[in-house]
C-alpha cells in the first residue's frame, strides 16, 4: 500500500512489512517500489533501521534483509502470546480463590502494560484496564518484575532522577531508594503497593519468569485495603505467588 503521505512511523512499518513478505533479502529499489516511497526516503529509513538492528545490509549483494532486532521482536510476541492464553485460566482461578480482581501485565521500558484483567464479580472497575500503561515503579506488578531484573538493567532503565515518577507523593525518587524497595521485594517474595495507583486500593504481585529466569510478566491482585485484615492479605499474597510460580513452571522456569 502506498505510504507517500504516511507519517514516519507508518513508513517504517510499511518497509518492515514489505521485507517480511519476501523469503530472502531484497534490493532497496524493490522495497521503495512496493511501499510507494522515493528511493532517497527509503534509503534514509533503512539506514535508521540498520542502526537499531532491525535490518541488515548485504553490501556485496546490494540487498537488505531483516536484522536481529526484528527477530527479537517476533520472539517476544511468541513468548507473550502463549503466556496470555495460559495466564487467562490461571487468573480466573486466582479470582475465584481470592474473590478480588486479578491482572497480568508486561514490562515495556519503564512502564507496565496491562494485557489481561479478570474482574471479580461485584468488584468496582479500576484504572488498570487492558491497554493501560502505568509507571512500573508505582505498581506492585512493576516492582515485582524490576526486582527480578539484573541490577545493571535496572540502572539502565533509571539512569537519573528524571526517570522517576511520583503519584500522590508516592514512589521512589532515586536509584538508591528504588534498589532498597526492590531488595524488600526479593526478601518478601512478592511486591506490594498501597494507594499509589488508586486511592483506597492496594495490590500484591509476583513476577512470572521464563526458562532463563527473565521476568516476562507480572501477576497482581488488587483489593480495598481498609476492609482486609493482615492475615487475609498474607493469603492473597500467597495465592498470587503460587499463580505466578505455576505460570513460570509452564514457561520452563526451574528454580
Amino acid at each position: 500500500m502506498p505510504a507517500d503521505n504516511a507519517p514516519a512511523a507508518g513508513q517504517v512499518l510499511a518497509i518492515l512489512q514489505a521485507m517480511a513478505g519476501h523469503a530472502e533479502p531484497v534490493p532497496a529499489a524493490t522495497i521503495a517500489r512496493e511501499v510507494g516511497l522515493p528511493r532517497s526516503t527509503t534509503y534514509h529509513l533503512l539506514a535508521t533501521l540498520r542502526q537499531r538492528g532491525f535490518v541488515t545490509h548485504l553490501s556485496e549483494e546490494k540487498r537488505w534483509g531483516l536484522g536481529v532486532s526484528a527477530f527479537e521482536l517476533g520472539s517476544a510476541y511468541n513468548r507473550q502470546a502463549p503466556l496470555q492464553r495460559i495466564a487467562r485460566v490461571a487468573l480466573t482461578r486466582l479470582v475465584d480463590t481470592t474473590t478480588h480482581t486479578a491482572h497480568l501485565v508486561v514490562l515495556h521500558g519503564r512502564d507496565v502494560l496491562y494485557v489481561i484483567e479478570e474482574r471479580a464479580p461485584g468488584r468496582p472497575s479500576l484504572v488498570t484496564d487492558v491497554g493501560v500503561r502505568l509507571p512500573a515503579q508505582l505498581t506492585a506488578s512493576g516492582l515485582a518484575m524490576l526486582a527480578a531484573l539484573p541490577a545493571a538493567q535496572v540502572r539502565a532503565l533509571y539512569p537519573d532522577r528524571a526517570a522517576f515518577v511520583q503519584r500522590a507523593a508516592r514512589g521512589a525518587t532515586s536509584l538508591t531508594a528504588l534498589r532498597s524497595e526492590l531488595a524488600q521485594v526479593r526478601q518478601r517474595g512478592y511486591a506490594v503497593e498501597k494507594d499509589s495507583v488508586t486511592r483506597g486500593f492496594a495490590s500484591v504481585a509476583a513476577a512470572v519468569l521464563d526458562h532463563n529466569a527473565h521476568p516476562v510478566a507480572g501477576v497482581a491482585v488488587t483489593y480495598p485495603h481498609d476492609s482486609l485484615a493482615g492475615e487475609t492479605v498474607d493469603g492473597l499474597a500467597g495465592s498470587t505467588v503460587r499463580a505466578a510460580a505455576d505460570l513460570s513452571h509452564r514457561l520452563g522456569h526451574r528454580p
